[in-house]
């Protein structure tokens, strides 16, 4: 059986991917900060016949993101899931704590590249494997929230793409998945109102997982779930920048920032 590894596993998107990859029969390595989270998904993964290798780790410390390179360069992944993210987007830039904005960075952007560095080697050497990273819409929009969040966002789609490019002659395809809203812990953890949002904009994480692995297996570099989000994209890109900033202003004053 082929073997996946999925960072943030133990909720929303992640623990998604990996319900959804033990369907379809491939073996685990789970990867979460927390322990008993972490032991509680595998168990449950592992009664429906997959083998579930667990993997505590911090991604926004050398030391975590360390461990996890190490059982990527071991090899025998074929498909790593670079999922785990937070945002610190409740607050106005200026009010938040710098340490927090690097702790994000760490997480978002640099645990992703390094994990993606330590898993193409043993891919090169079998001329397979797939890298998952989950971005965000939020990458496209980057007047309308966190500056530093949808820049992070911003940094995954371009460097997945970048990954494509250089690695799908090779046999290894790439992908970011860009959802909108999404029905996870994620907007609570990070004190974001959703107040307002329209029901017809929220995902579940289950099409979110469908429409990614879909489109990594045709080939696409950059999957937009649904079609209502990839007209929101679609038409960001026709609008003049100046347009956006005012209406990310807006959007920033509705939330009383």
């Amino acid at each position: 059986m082929p073997t996946a590894l999925v960072t943030g596993a133990t909720a929303g998107i992640g623990a998604a991917f990996a319900r959804r990859l033990a369907q379809e029969r491939y073996d685990l390595i789970l990867v979460a900060r927390d322990q008993d989270r972490l032991d509680a998904v595998a168990e449950g993964l592992r009664a429906v016949g997959s083998a579930v290798e667990v993997l505590a780790a911090d991604l926004g410390t050398d030391a975590g993101c360390g461990r996890v390179e190490e059982r990527l360069a071991a090899g025998g992944v074929q498909l790593l899931v670079n999922n785990a993210g937070f945002s610190t987007a409740a607050q106005r830039f200026d009010r938040i704590d710098r340490e927090a904005e690097e702790a994000m960075l760490r997480v978002n952007v640099r645990a992703v590249m390094r994990l993606c560095h330590a898993a193409l080697p043993a891919m090169r050497t079998t001329g397979r494997g797939d890298l998952v990273n989950v971005s965000s819409v939020a990458g496209f929009f980057p007047s309308a929230g966190s500056p530093t969040y949808a820049a992070s966002k911003a940094y995954v789609t371009a460097f997945s793409e970048g990954l494509s490019a250089m690695y799908g002659p090779a046999g290894i395809r790439t992908i970011a998945v860009c959802p909108g809203f999404v029905r996870t812990e994620f907007h609570e953890r990070a004190g974001l109102p959703t107040q307002g949002v329209p029901e017809k904009m929220w995902l579940s994480a289950d099409e979110v997982v469908s429409a990614g692995l879909r489109d990594l297996r045709r080939g696409i570099p950059v999957s937009v779930p649904t079609a209502r989000y990839k007209a929101l994209v679609a038409a960001e890109r026709l609008i003049p920048s100046r347009a956006m900033v005012a209406l990310g202003r807006r959007a920033t004053q509705r939330r009383g920032h």
